[in-house]
């Protein structure tokens, strides 16, 4: 399997440390001046050979050698992922005939699909030496970029973020479009003023979870005051920086552990770019809704017809959704899954892990494609994350498709 984190421009290490990989931190062994790492009982790698790639160039530990390089968008930085398969497989020749899987989440979804096109076009007209590709998987995927974001308002409605007379109102007044709202429509500009009086203190990535506010953590302040001040084992937490128990606080382990010249040297780091600090997320490169990129162009607003393209191939897909995710709601992913008029193979049904409701599924078939969709109950934007052992039961049983 290769695997992308989203972003874009988040590195791959973020989805090593805390999704799939075989390491995770060891919260409880762990300081801010000594993060420990420890094995993941639930990696993914307990199915299959995972490639993390940090991707597009600027994540994590890639860099380019001009500054011209760091320019790129959604199809240019998909075809180097698609260049970058191809060289590694000429370089690991013994895992040409192996099943090949492409996986991300977030903003993976816009990605992604273009990639597995590219390698199901390159085998049909034999360009290349042929991929064994087998299919894809995708969790919480940014797919259709105006129906994403407006279904958080629904999605908020029925998990009693919104009363029912707040949502009836803004459907009413905004006609189902929250996001490029016309700016005479006062009514709906009212309206939604009410809605985020209701949900800017809600944590989107996991709505039952703690929202902390950057200024005050110590994230925040370590980006202050620079990240390699901690190679010198000085830092002194004051009674005000101390973690708030946000899941944002828990990546400050992953910047010291990453930027520690020990992680670097056993990652075999190049020496010229011992100057760049590893961040989590490159910001010139990541996507805020409504906010202007330094390096990255968003120029691919929606992948559901790639999705639909890819039906008429020989190929598997595995759309997973935590549940609880305000980012890209499940409703979302739901609606465009209807909208590729696949054939209802098995009904929204639940699925178990240890005989406990795991979540929701059903699956769906066009000849000789086939798509499972799952709810992940109590998953939030990275659901794996938030649910280790349940993703991996699900990725192991469609991997040997058995029914969840």
């Amino acid at each position: 399997m290769l695997w992308l984190t989203g972003g874009p421009g988040c590195s791959a290490l973020s989805g090593l440390l805390y999704e799939i990989g075989p390491f995770t931190t060891d919260f409880g062994s762990s300081t801010l001046e000594n993060p420990v790492l420890k094995l993941n009982p639930h990696s993914w790698t307990k199915a299959a050979n995972v490639i993390f790639l940090d991707q597009p160039a600027g994540s994590g530990f890639s860099y380019a050698k001009t500054p011209e390089s760091y320019i790129t968008n959604d199809t240019s930085s998909s075809m180097q992922v698609y260049s970058f398969l191809k060289q590694w497989l000429v370089d690991h020749p013994k895992f040409l005939n192996n099943p090949l899987y492409v996986g991300s989440d977030s903003y993976g979804g816009i990605v992604l699909p273009i990639i597995v096109q590219e390698i199901y076009e390159g085998n049909e007209v034999g360009e290349w030496m042929h991929i064994n590709i087998k299919g894809y998987v995708l969790g919480n995927p940014f797919t259709d970029t105006s129906g994403d974001y407006n279904s958080r308002i629904p999605y908020a409605h029925r998990m009693a973020l919104l009363s029912d007379a707040i949502y009836k109102l803004t459907e009413e007044h905004c006609q189902g479009e929250y996001v490029n709202v016309d700016p005479n429509n006062n009514a709906c500009l009212i309206a939604l003023q009410v809605v985020d009086k209701c949900t800017d203190n809600i944590y989107r990535a996991q709505i039952l979870e703690p929202k902390c506010h950057d200024t005050y953590t110590l994230m925040s302040n370590l980006f202050r005051r620079g990240l390699r001040t901690l190679d010198y084992l000085s830092l002194e937490i004051s009674p005000q920086l101390q973690l708030q128990g946000c899941r944002d606080d828990n990546y400050i382990y992953s910047y010291v552990w990453a930027n520690s010249r020990e992680a670097r040297e056993a990652l075999h780091i190049r020496e010229e770019t011992d100057n760049i600090e590893w961040v989590r997320c490159n910001e010139s490169l990541r996507y805020h809704q409504g906010e202007d990129v330094i390096s990255y162009t968003h120029n691919v607003l929606s992948t559901v017809g790639y999705h639909r393209r890819l039906s008429d191939k020989k190929c598997r897909a595995l759309i997973y959704s935590g549940d609880h995710d305000m980012v890209v709601p499940y409703l979302s992913t739901v609606h465009w899954i209807e909208s590729l008029n696949l054939a209802v193979v098995d009904d929204w049904r639940p699925w178990y892990v240890d005989e406990q409701v795991a979540g929701y599924t059903m699956k769906y078939s066009k000849n000789k494609y086939n798509l499972t969709f799952a709810t992940v109950k109590g998953g939030g934007h990275t659901a794996p994350e938030y649910k280790p052992k349940e993703c991996l039961n699900m990725l192991m049983r469609w991997l040997v498709d058995d029914p969840l």
